[in-house]
């Protein structure tokens, strides 16, 4: 598998404090070697439209979809409590 950044989710990223970001590059190369890795809790976030929704951290999530061999990320934001 490979990674696949929409626009949105690079300004997403680049918006990301350095710390944040470091996180993100980890949890991310924990998506690349499995999907269900713990730490991801990757899940269907929207069914109809095969968006996954996998956690960053406590305040933080991707939303990403899967396109034959690549996870196309499609945003990086706060998750909406």
């Amino acid at each position: 598998m490979k990674l696949l950044f929409t626009a949105k989710a690079l300004k997403d990223y680049e918006s990301l404090t350095e710390k944040l970001q470091t996180l993100v590059d980890k949890q991310l190369d924990a998506l690349l070697r499995d999907i269900r890795y713990p730490s991801l809790r990757a899940k269907k976030y929207n069914e109809s439209q095969d968006i996954w929704q996998a956690r960053i951290n406590k305040e933080y999530r991707v939303y990403f979809c899967v396109k034959g061999d690549a996870y196309v990320i499609i945003t990086i934001c706060k998750h909406p409590k």
